[in-house]
């Protein structure tokens, strides 16, 4: 299943059913489990450890250092889940240890050509990135977030569950879950009401999402005043609960 072109470490650990194309390179501290597949010309370096059913497409650079002054060559990680698709020319870098040590993406996301994932940025399961995604450093992305083509994220920024960005927009502040952004800087456009319909959820919990996103942008309330509205009305209905508790993390404000 290694082409016979391809330089596997001998201390690469490479599970049952992994398969590697022409030309790739796997390095040393590489870790990748069964079913995986690697096409031709994949460099995959540092300690990086790769799950179940994933499918890297040619190109692709995942593991390289980070691209972080203040990286001196510390063991830090990239961790990838299962049953990803990670296209064309992607790049993903390992951990610093100013934070997590580690970049860590989830199970079954979506990854078109020429996404960045920089340094610890924490990627959840389910999203979709289009192509050109360039996530700067300590980026957080829940589950099921969906990032159009050419999407820009400055560094620290948080995008909720469910959010949704437009294409060509350029993120400065913090998305929250269900919003939809689009525009330089980007600006709120409603919430992802057919994407929640898609992922099940209920009329209801659709409306209650949509009153919500009236009290945080349209009240002329300020944001603490419309967390706490926001909180009250989460008793009973956990979509609410996560809106609620993403504001009161939020660091660097929200797109408003």
């Amino acid at each position: 299943m290694i082409h016979p072109t391809a330089i596997v470490h001998p201390e690469a650990r490479l599970a049952a059913g992994v398969q590697v194309g022409p030309y790739s390179v796997i390095g040393g501290h590489v870790e990748i489990g069964e079913g995986t597949t690697i096409a031709s010309h994949v460099v995959i370096e540092g300690h990086t450890r790769i799950g179940r059913e994933n499918r890297i497409f040619q190109f692709a650079s995942l593991g390289g250092a980070p691209q972080d002054k203040k990286y001196g060559g510390e063991p830090t990680w990239l961790e990838i889940g299962d049953r990803n698709t990670i296209r064309e020319y992607c790049t993903f870098s390992t951990g610093t240890v100013q934070d997590a040590g580690a970049t860590r993406i989830g199970d079954d996301n979506w990854i078109m050509a020429y996404v960045h994932i920089a340094h610890d940025c924490q990627i959840g399961s389910n999203t979709i990135f289009a192509n050109n995604a360039q996530l700067a450093g300590h980026v957080h992305v829940a589950d099921w977030a969906v990032l159009g083509g050419f999407t820009g994220v400055h560094q620290f920024v948080k995008i909720g569950a469910h959010a949704m960005t437009g294409g060509g927009s350029i993120l400065l502040q913090d998305v929250p879950p269900y919003v939809t952004v689009a525009g330089n800087p980007a600006k709120p456009y409603g919430i992802n009401a057919e994407g929640l319909r898609r992922r099940g959820f209920s009329a209801s919990a659709v409306a209650a999402i949509r009153d919500a996103y009236k009290t945080v942008y349209r009240s002329g309330l300020g944001l603490a005043e419309a967390q706490a509205s926001v909180e009250r009305r989460a008793t009973g209905a956990p979509e609410l609960a996560v809106l609620s508790d993403f504001l009161k993390s939020a660091t660097r404000g929200i797109a408003r």
